[in-house]
């Protein structure tokens, strides 16, 4: 069964959650690192870019994009460049980003293109829904184990992303989730407690079957945790 480890608040299970992926990333000498999008990775990429490292050794990657262009608002490149990629130095040709601004299938074919092994650390987020990456309740694809990326179109957001695929995720050697909020406490549960359904609850695919499964998360989320578990 995965892991829970509990911090008092968001910013805390943030510096948790990066302090963890640090520490593994420390032990290897070229390594890909997924992080996700959304608002909640913002307190991580906040404590990763204050914290020395020799980032030229890592390869860095995305779960999910939004087809929109990199400087767009709602883009997770743009996210990860101003609070993690710029401040930390990062080398731009570590940056493997998805490009928002194509078709979204020609993103995805792309995108695939630059996948050229298995990935050290996957980061992953999850929404009130229990999505996670762009891996909506519904979409069959939470089932698939060939393709690495999809084109995909999210109906109740009326938007087109370009997603990893559990073909992808679930090959990683250690997968890493991050979520806090008291709004996605019922999700949290039904993932990690609830029976098997990853049609209903695409989280719980990965945290079943991936690897070295961590959950990171704030007391919103886990009120009645006292501390790791």
């Amino acid at each position: 069964m995965s892991e829970r480890r509990v911090s008092a608040t968001s910013a805390e299970a943030a510096g948790a959650c990066a302090a963890h992926i640090l520490r593994i990333l420390a032990g290897r000498d070229r390594a890909r690192l997924v992080v996700s999008g959304g608002t909640t990775p913002g307190l991580m990429f906040d404590a990763m870019a204050c914290t020395p490292f020799d980032w030229s050794r890592v390869h860095l990657f995305f779960a999910d994009e939004r087809m929109v262009p990199p400087d767009h608002p709602d883009s997770n490149y743009r996210l990860a460049r101003e609070r993690f990629i710029e401040p930390a130095g990062f080398p731009a040709a570590n940056v493997h980003r998805i490009r928002g601004e194509l078709d979204p299938h020609e993103a995805a074919r792309l995108y695939e293109s630059e996948l050229d092994g298995p990935f050290d650390v996957v980061q992953l987020g999850m929404g009130g829904d229990a999505h996670t990456a762009s891996l909506f309740p519904g979409d069959t694809r939470i089932h698939s184990r060939s393709n690495r990326t999809a084109a995909v179109y999210v109906p109740a957001r009326s938007q087109w992303r370009v997603s990893l695929l559990p073909a992808a995720l679930l090959d990683a050697a250690h997968t890493v989730f991050l979520a806090t909020g008291a709004e996605k406490r019922d999700a949290l549960r039904e993932v990690r407690e609830g029976a098997y359904d990853p049609l209903v609850r695409p989280a719980q695919r990965i945290d079943r079957e991936g690897v070295n499964v961590v959950w990171f998360t704030d007391r919103a989320i886990a009120p009645d945790a006292a501390g790791s578990r």
